[in-house]
């Protein structure tokens, strides 16, 4: 028998990861992580010249970052309360937009913390990989619950039955971000997991 599914992002939904990521960068890496309104393109300088990292340099320190300070990432609060909640409810997945090679790492992370869920990796736009694990649990109904507009539009789009909560745990960013509210692409945008949950367990029971 089928039950409804919850179809949940990880980094600033479940586990903080900006911050963590900020404190390593200025601490070892050389780095200021600065972000001043929406441009995430020049939060990124080197402390000793001020010059902004080239895509290279920051895609190649997101790589050092998830394979060595993982254990950093400590749960946003209210998260590991709250999906655990909604897991007596609802099957429980994970889709993480990481490399595959990291998805073991990942499921063990957050099982440290108390999260137990099957986790799917996936690189760009999440609507396809969720229109799969959709037809591989053909669940009653669906949620998903994200902290990136563009992915929220990527869901709606292909998968338009699914509901979609935009939720961002993290208050460095979250002024920071588009909103899939207010574009059109997410049924409600709320970003603390004690507002967040009555909402989601109304939603499983529609």
């Amino acid at each position: 028998m089928t039950r409804p599914l919850i179809i949940s992002d990880c980094d600033e939904v479940l586990l903080h990861m900006v911050a963590p990521f900020k404190d390593w960068l200025e601490a070892s890496q050389g780095v200021s992580f600065q972000l001043e309104g929406h441009n995430f393109a020049e939060a990124l300088r080197w402390q000793d010249s001020g010059a902004l990292l080239e895509s290279a340099d920051i895609w190649r320190m997101l790589r050092e970052f998830f394979d060595n300070e993982m254990d950093s990432q400590l749960p946003i609060a209210g998260a590991v309360e709250g999906i655990n909640t909604l897991a007596e409810r609802a099957d429980v997945v994970i889709l993480t937009n990481l490399v595959d090679g990291h998805r073991d790492a990942r499921a063990a992370q957050l099982a440290a913390v108390g999260i137990n869920a099957r986790v799917f990796t996936n690189q760009g736009p999440k609507g396809p990989a969720l229109k799969a694990i959709m037809d591989e649990y053909a669940p009653t109904r669906a949620v998903f619950i994200d902290d990136l507009a563009q992915h929220h539009a990527s869901v709606a789009e292909i998968t338009p039955q699914v509901t979609r909560l935009h939720l961002c745990g993290e208050p460095m960013i979250a002024h920071a971000i588009d909103c899939a509210h207010k574009a059109g692409h997410a049924e409600a945008r709320i970003d603390r997991w004690d507002e967040a949950l009555p909402w989601l367990l109304e939603r499983l029971e529609d």
